[in-house]
């Protein structure tokens, strides 16, 4: 059987930092007030094209992505539909044969693609994989809508797999199920063309389903809570990562949290937070890790696996 292994990550944040302070005079706001309802700082905005950012993460993988057998892309915010992203990271970095993907699955699409690549590699079709995350957020806020100009951000995070005979545990349970009120939505080509998010409802289910479906994880993989070294959530907002610390009764600082320093970037948040962790020196070899994404659809996904 083959195995999966994170050989690296890279993320790719923006040059425009946007502080509190500048939307809080906008919508006529004390100083603190974001911070304290969303954990947020800072959120940074991109000049570059969706596909820029995206190759921006890719290339800080180094050469050793040259001989990749597939390409996978997961974002919320493209508006072109072909070629997809991983078919102009191919072009630019000129490799010549490999499979490449863009999937739209909501914020949760990380999880996803990991989980795509993972079925992939073992069952022997692939031997190695870049796998993005990336949303140009930006473009596609309104302006004035709080709930959304306050948290969104833009950014990409790329982490490179690849095949190993080292016995490595991986489990996954993916979900979705039907939004009936349409909660988390955007639409290209009619009225709405910004993001649309009701975050009272969000935040219901998020601290919900999110609980559900890692406690199934855990079932599935026969494994404890107390195992897991860390729990890299979707960064959402503060309030929703500490909603599901509390529900899963375990320290806070299990989960992994950098949404003060760079927003709620949807599908690059784990990527992103990834790459914070391994440049950090966080995740070490044979560590339980768990990859929890959720969002528009709705979508819920969480991945258990052995660093």
């Amino acid at each position: 059987m083959n195995y999966i292994k994170i050989i690296d990550a890279k993320k790719y944040i923006p040059e425009k930092e946007i502080l509190n302070s500048e939307i809080e005079a906008k919508f006529g706001l004390k100083p603190g007030y974001l911070k304290r309802i969303t954990g947020i700082e800072k959120r940074y905005y991109s000049k570059k094209t969706i596909e820029e950012m995206a190759l921006e993460a890719v290339k800080k993988l180094g050469n050793n992505i040259l001989d990749v057998d597939m390409i996978i892309v997961a974002t919320t915010s493209s508006n072109k539909i072909m070629p997809g992203i991983s078919n102009y990271i191919q072009k630019e970095l000129q490799i010549n044969s490999c499979i490449c993907m863009d999937i739209l699955v909501g914020c949760g699409g990380f999880i996803n693609a990991i989980d795509i690549v993972s079925t992939y590699i073992e069952t022997g079709k692939i031997k190695k994989a870049i796998v993005v995350g990336v949303d140009l957020l930006s473009k596609i806020i309104d302006e004035k809508d709080l709930g959304t100009t306050a948290v969104l951000s833009d950014g990409a995070g790329a982490i490179l797999m690849e095949s190993t005979e080292e016995r490595k545990e991986y489990f996954s349970n993916i979900e979705s199920s039907s939004d009936e009120k349409d909660i988390l939505t955007y639409e290209i080509g009619k009225n709405q063309n910004h993001i649309y998010m009701n975050g009272k409802e969000v935040y219901k289910y998020a601290v919900t389903k999110t609980v559900e479906n890692i406690k199934e994880l855990l079932n599935i993989a026969n494994e404890d809570i107390s195992n897991i070294k860390y729990i890299i959530p979707h960064q959402s907002n503060l309030k929703i990562m500490k909603g599901i610390a509390n529900r899963l009764d375990i320290d806070i600082n299990k989960l992994y949290i950098n949404i003060k320093n760079v927003g709620n970037t949807f599908c690059a948040s784990i990527p992103i937070a990834i790459a914070d962790m391994k440049e950090a020196g966080l995740i070490n070899n044979g560590d339980k890790i768990i990859l929890l994404g959720y969002g528009g659809g709705l979508n819920t996904g969480s991945i258990l696996f052995e660093y």
